[in-house]
């Protein structure tokens, strides 16, 4: 018995076991004797005979042409495909209706894809899907999904969405790596950069910028998230401008300030941080000068404990390029400073005794 190995890919007709079928020789020799009679009744009933044992007519007309018979009969698999599993053994003996071997054909293949799971309510039977293959750059292979797998996979938080892929070439071969895109009706979306959303636990802010160098906070509700990209359900409109960078600590000052944020569907929201009333708060820490320039000291300072700023290096303006007269790089010092709509601005500045 001859035999194709598991993982070999063959072609519909290639050979897959030779088995030897003792009856089927014996039949065949009691066929040659009738024949030989030349009485056509009996050799047509010895014919139908070995027809009812399972024989084909083209084994038939070989046996009748040689003249001898010929008791081993090649199994060949009826489609193209991979070889799965191969249950015959040479010189074991085979029970009827044994499974010989299992052949997956690769005229239509099936590809599992991982969905996150935040995207199963996008996914549905039938969708169109595009798939893409590091083996053939710049290829692409449409399929559709033929159907979702009830399990979600705890690890990774993702669910299966089988796909069914044509493969009449035969290039798509399994465990292949596939990238897949998966169709649907195109909608329109309001879309940010995700850092500048703020999550506070209670709800989602983002800042507006309205231009003149004001902000304010406003509500949103968020949606997909991906590419670094959130898209909004509702709070926004298009056109206005979101702080991307900065945004925490505009919403802390937002906050200190007691502004309230624009509620989703509501208008503007009633306030704006801006300039301060004509009698700032004066904060006042520790630092060291790390840069002066004729408009600005950068200060490496100590916590603020009234804004609940950690220690930081920051650069303030100055109110009066005199506050930094008589001061270098390096000096420790003592400073107050407020926070107009400008930024963080110095007021007075005195070195630390000891220096």
């Amino acid at each position: 018995m001859q035999q194709s190995p598991p993982g070999d890919v063959v072609r519909a007709g290639a050979p897959i076991a030779d088995l030897l079928l003792p009856e089927w020789g014996g039949a065949q020799t009691e066929y040659l004797s009738v024949r030989r009679l030349g009485k056509p009744d009996l050799t047509a009933a010895a014919r139908q005979r070995l027809r009812l044992m399972g024989m084909s007519d083209g084994l038939i007309a070989s046996v009748e042409r040689s003249g001898r018979p010929n008791g081993v009969v090649t199994i060949t698999t009826p489609i193209s495909g991979t070889i799965q599993t191969l249950d015959a053994r040479a010189g074991v003996t085979l029970a009827m209706g044994q499974t010989l071997a299992q052949v997956s054909g690769l005229g239509t293949v099936w590809l599992n894809a991982a969905v996150p799971e935040a995207r199963a309510g996008d996914v549905r039977v039938g969708q169109n899907a595009s798939t893409t293959l590091a083996g053939f750059p710049g290829e692409r292979f449409a399929g559709r999904v033929i159907a979702i797998l009830p399990t979600t996979q705890a690890d990774s938080r993702t669910l299966t969405v089988r796909i069914e892929l044509p493969n009449r070439d035969g290039r798509l071969r399994p465990g292949m790596f596939a990238s897949v895109a998966l169709g649907g009706d195109a909608k329109p979306a309001l879309l940010v950069p995700s850092e500048a959303v703020i999550r506070t636990g209670r709800r989602t802010l983002v800042m507006l910028a309205a231009g003149d160098g004001r902000y304010h906070p406003a509500e949103v509700r968020i949606g997909r998230e991906a590419g670094g990209e959130t898209e909004i359900l509702a709070g926004l409109s298009p056109g206005e401008n979101v702080v991307v960078s900065g945004q925490f600590l505009i919403d802390s000052e937002a906050s200190l300030s007691g502004i309230e944020a624009r509620p989703i569907g509501g208008g503007a929201a009633s306030a704006t941080i801006a300039a301060p009333a004509s009698k700032a708060t004066l904060y006042e820490t520790t630092g060291k000068i790390e840069r002066i320039t004729a408009n600005s000291v950068t200060l490496s300072h100590e916590p603020v404990p009234a804004l609940d700023w950690p220690a930081m290096t920051m650069t303030f303006a100055l109110a009066n390029p005199g506050i930094a007269r008589g001061f270098k790089a390096g000096d420790r010092v003592r400073f107050g400073f407020d926070r107009p709509p400008a930024g963080p601005t110095l007021r007075h500045m005195a070195k630390v005794a000891g220096q």
